[in-house]
């Protein structure tokens, strides 16, 4: 039990030596410089004043390089996560009373601390399995449904409009009805950063995209008074770090920061995993999602109690780390300081900071997370996962992205249970001169036993997929020979079962022996022995009919056979003595 409340900290510096410092240093500053954009720009699609993307990137590189385990991995704001905190936050003002007053950097404080406190608690429960709850087809349908949403949020940033419509395409039109105010100054601005941004991602320039654009709008800026023409900028962001608070919990709707925690928590989680192990096959470590868990709750409650928002893990900075040369996480140390650093003595240069830049930055980033080689690679692979992965992104578009994760969820059960519901069955036979039990549809060669069929059932026997199993036994039982004596249930494959399944056994008996067959059970699993037992079904059978392999009930019929043949060829014999002798 003590083991499982350890928590062991410095695990990023593992190993260290003093050959890795000159690289470390290295990429922690280029984590600084590929962050500050980011760091500026993503709190803009929650409603939040930039400094606080700053103090993200401050506070939770320190805590999860005493508390994470991994060297490499870098956490930081998240386009993905900032979209769903968005939603939350929105979704916590509508719960509060109307004439109640409210500060969204202290709502997305207090989501962050849920956040951590959703980490922590799923690390003590040991549910680091929630990573993989959502699917990897769900989850690049989910972030290319709120990609798309935040390209459309661009909107007003790109227009200098102010767009009150929500969903995909009634902003577009309420532009149309405003085209009239259209700044074009800043359109013009916006368009050329974008672009901008393209060309250097297209190019792989050595210095990254976003941070020439805000040096090259910096400039710009200063030299041409864009704020003077009407373009729109960041303002003043302030040149001190927060003061060490905890962000009072009672002044808001609890239900609504739990339900919006949750659905932050699962998103970021869930997709923070899918990157550190996409990033840990090229460096050979070993992700334990149950630690990470550790990791991650460590950096949201010290972004929550610096004032700052939920954070996840980026996938942008762990890529210039690695491919920097990072080795430990002293590069998550040196780019929290140099951001630091920035915050304290550059913070005049980012004030005048053009909003058109921000949300050419926006616009780019969420172009980067719709995956549409994944999408075509989906759709060639599984044309069932792909109408998943188009469900979830509907959901994030047309329903919200709070509604959209309710929506992956919900897609996630349906494709689970429809993978359990039919589980799959095949006839087993023995082929010529070889030992074992052969799939009669994928070996042309083996063939049936004579008055011994067996039948594999691969897949959990519940309550759900019970019916569908029994009318399956039942139409092949149906085609078998008249002269099938034994039906044999391989269960190699059933690993679950329950109460219901346990029944339909039974009827499933009940129907071989009103035909003249008996119902045999081989390679029961441990547990599904123990609860077929328990239901007194395995008493009912007999258990000379349960067995542990097939050859063993292959073997047992065959010594069944050999006594009941001599005895029909005796009576045979006397019948005929009899009939001569009349």
């Amino acid at each position: 039990m003590s083991n499982r409340f350890h928590v062991p900290v410095f695990s990023g510096f593992g190993g260290f030596r003093a050959a890795w410092l000159p690289s470390d240093i290295s990429a922690g500053l280029a984590i600084a410089a590929v962050g500050l954009p980011s760091a500026i720009a993503y709190p803009a699609i929650a409603g939040l004043p930039p400094e606080t993307g700053l103090y993200a990137s401050i506070a939770a590189p320190v805590a999860y390089a005493v508390f994470g385990p991994s060297h490499r991995m870098i956490v930081g704001p998240d386009a993905g996560t900032m979209t769903v905190l968005a939603a939350a936050t929105a979704s916590v003002i509508a719960a509060m009373p109307a004439a109640a007053s409210y500060d969204r950097a202290a709502i997305a404080a207090v989501l962050a601390l849920a956040v951590g406190g959703c980490c922590l608690a799923a690390r003590l429960l040991r549910l680091g399995v929630l990573a993989t709850f959502l699917s990897r087809p769900i989850l690049v349908g989910f972030f290319a449904g709120i990609s798309l949403s935040i390209l459309v949020g661009q909107i007003g940033r790109f227009t200098g409009v102010s767009i009150e419509a929500d969903g995909l395409f009634q902003p577009f039109l309420e532009l149309l009805q405003k085209s009239a105010d259209i700044h074009w100054p800043s359109l013009m601005l916006a368009g050329t950063m974008f672009v901008l941004l393209q060309i250097a991602a297209a190019l792989r320039l050595p210095i990254p995209g976003p941070v020439i654009a805000i040096v090259v709008s910096v400039a710009l800026s200063a030299v041409l008074d864009l704020k003077g023409m009407g373009v729109a900028v960041v303002g003043d962001i302030p040149s001190t770090v927060p003061h060490l608070s905890l962000p009072s919990v009672s002044v808001f709707p609890l239900s609504e920061v739990l339900l919006g925690a949750a659905a932050i928590f699962l998103v970021s989680f869930g997709s923070g995993i899918v990157t550190a192990r996409s990033f840990a096959t090229r460096t050979g470590e070993h992700v334990d999602a149950n630690r990470e868990l550790v990791g991650l709750g460590a950096a949201n409650v010290a972004a929550a109690v610096f004032g700052a928002f939920p954070v996840s893990m980026s996938d942008s900075r762990t890529a210039i780390n690695l491919s920097v040369g990072g080795k430990s996480q002293l590069a998550g140390l040196v780019s929290a300081a140099a951001l630091l650093v920035t915050l304290l003595y550059l913070s005049r240069a980012l004030n005048i900071l053009p909003t058109p830049t921000l949300g050419a930055i926006l616009a780019a980033a969420a172009i980067s997370l719709i995956d549409v080689r994944e999408l075509r690679q989906i759709w060639r692979v599984s044309r069932a996962e792909f109408v998943f992965a188009l469900v979830t992104m509907w959901g994030a578009i047309s329903l919200g992205v709070l509604n959209g994760v309710v929506i992956a969820i919900a897609a996630t059960l349906a494709y689970l249970l429809l993978k359990m519901m039919f589980p799959r069955d095949a006839l087993l036979g023995r082929r010529q001169g070889r030992d074992g039990f052969y799939k009669l549809h994928r070996t042309p060669d083996a063939r049936p036993v004579p008055g011994f069929a067996v039948c594999m059932v691969q897949g959990s026997l519940l309550f759900f997929n019970a019916d569908y199993v029994q009318s399956r036994i039942r139409t092949i039982v149906d085609e078998l020979p008249e002269d099938t004596r034994w039906f044999v249930l391989d269960a190699s494959a059933v690993v679950q079962i329950d109460s219901t399944a346990a029944v339909m056994l039974d009827g499933v008996r009940d129907d071989l022996a009103r035909r003249g067959t008996t119902l045999v059970l081989a390679e029961l699993h441990a547990e599904v022995r123990d609860l077929l037992e328990r239901a007194g079904v395995l008493q009912r059978i007999g258990k000379a009919f349960v067995f542990d392999d097939l050859d063993d009930a292959l073997r047992a019929f065959e010594t069944e056979q050999s006594r009941i043949i001599p005895q029909e060829t005796t009576g045979t014999a006397g019948l005929q003595t009899q009939h001569q002798e009349e």
